[in-house]
């Protein structure tokens, strides 16, 4: 969970293709290629919370548990708070009974609990952290849980350190 390695993978770069001609060239000149990084960084985020969505909601399946749904409310607040730790480098869970009152704002709840990770230089990172989840207890304890509705949040802080957080409610 807490493994720093100083090798940072490189994220895949989507394009944006803009079409047209100017005056000055030619019809049969090459389009103008823009790549768009913030439109590349958040595809790239969105995959890896759906791989950790994925992956939990395989293991709890596995153990006889229902499956988690995700909600727009929740992948909100535990986005806010993986940008926040990546912008500060700092693993926390700081500032949780505010996300859960701002989440009970819209979604009456009985229990919440929540897990974060960090980690950098794997090639995979959301498994690395699912991984670390597993292996601890409490954080096991939260993905087993009577849980019915989740939000996943990770941040990519220009360090190369992703920063994952897993938001559990309970109806």
């Amino acid at each position: 969970m807490n493994n720093r390695v100083p090798t940072v993978t490189p994220a895949r770069t989507q394009l944006t293709v803009e079409l047209g001609r100017s005056q000055n060239r030619s019809p049969f000149s090459q389009p103008r290629m823009r790549v768009n990084k913030r439109a590349t960084a958040n595809s790239s985020m969105a995959t890896l919370e759906q791989s950790v969505f994925q992956q939990i909601n395989q293991y709890r399946q596995q153990r006889g548990l229902a499956p988690l749904t995700r909600n727009a409310t929740i992948n909100q607040q535990a986005r806010q708070h993986s940008q926040n730790m990546a912008n500060s480098r700092t693993l926390s869970h700081n500032g949780f009974s505010t996300r859960i009152q701002t989440i009970g704002k819209t979604i009456p709840y009985r229990a919440a609990a929540e897990n974060v990770a960090y980690n950098a230089g794997f090639s995979n990172p959301a498994a690395q952290a699912v991984n670390g989840w597993l292996k601890s207890s409490g954080h096991l304890r939260n993905i087993m849980g009577n849980y019915n509705l989740t939000g996943i949040g990770v941040a990519k802080n220009s360090q190369g350190e992703f920063y994952f957080t897993q938001i559990f409610i309970r109806r």
